[in-house]
C-alpha cells in the first residue's frame, strides 16, 4: 500500500466509525440504487425549517452538506468519465472547501440545491449502472497522488454523501 491511500482506504476496509457504512458488504452493482435513494433522502432534509442553520460554527449547515453532495456528485460524474474513456487518468484538484465558500453554499436556495442534488446524483447513478464488467478494474489517480480503480472510486464516493445524510441526523 502506498503512504498516501492511507488516508481513504480504511472505508473499504472497515465499517466507518461514525455512520456505520461497511463498502465491503455490497456489490458495486448496488450503489446507482444507493445513490438515487440517498438524493430522496436528502430532499426531506432540505425542506426543514433549520437547513441553513449550522449547529456550531466549525460544521456545515444542512443545506451546506447537500450543496457539497450534489457539487461531489458532478466532480466524479467527471472522474468516472476521465477513468473510461482514457487510461490511468489524472483527475484535476477539486478544493471542495474553497468550492463552498465562493460558490456560498450557505446561501442557495434549498429547493434549487435540491433539484440539482438529485439530477447530479441521477446522472452519475446512470453512470456508474453503465459500467460493463470489464471496466471496473479500469483506474484513475487523485491529484494527490491516490490511486483507484472504479470499482474502490465508487465505493469510495458512496460513503461520502451516505456519511453526510448521517451528520445531518445526529
Amino acid at each position: 500500500m502506498e503512504p498516501d491511500t492511507k488516508d481513504w482506504t480504511w472505508v473499504l476496509d472497515r465499517p466507518c466509525p461514525e455512520c456505520g457504512l461497511d463498502t465491503s458488504t455490497f456489490d458495486h452493482d448496488d450503489i446507482p440504487a444507493m445513490l438515487r435513494a440517498n438524493a430522496v433522502a436528502w430532499r426531506d432534509v432540505l425542506a426543514r425549517h433549520d437547513v441553513g442553520t449550522r449547529p456550531d460554527p466549525d460544521t456545515w449547515s444542512p443545506l451546506e452538506y447537500a450543496a457539497h453532495v450534489r457539487d461531489t456528485c458532478r466532480v466524479y460524474t467527471e472522474r468516472l468519465r476521465l477513468m473510461l474513456t482514457q487510461d490511468g487518468p489524472a483527475y484535476p484538484n477539486w478544493d471542495q472547501d474553497a468550492t463552498a465558500v465562493a460558490d456560498r453554499y450557505g446561501e442557495q436556495d434549498p429547493a434549487t440545491v435540491a433539484d440539482e442534488l438529485t439530477a447530479a446524483a441521477n446522472l452519475l447513478a446512470d453512470r456508474f449502472a453503465e459500467v460493463s464488467s470489464d471496466q471496473w478494474q479500469r483506474t484513475g489517480i487523485r491529484s494527490d497522488g491516490a490511486h483507484f480503480t472504479v470499482d474502490t472510486f465508487a465505493r469510495y464516493f458512496i460513503h461520502d454523501p451516505l456519511h453526510h445524510l448521517h451528520d445531518v441526523h445526529r
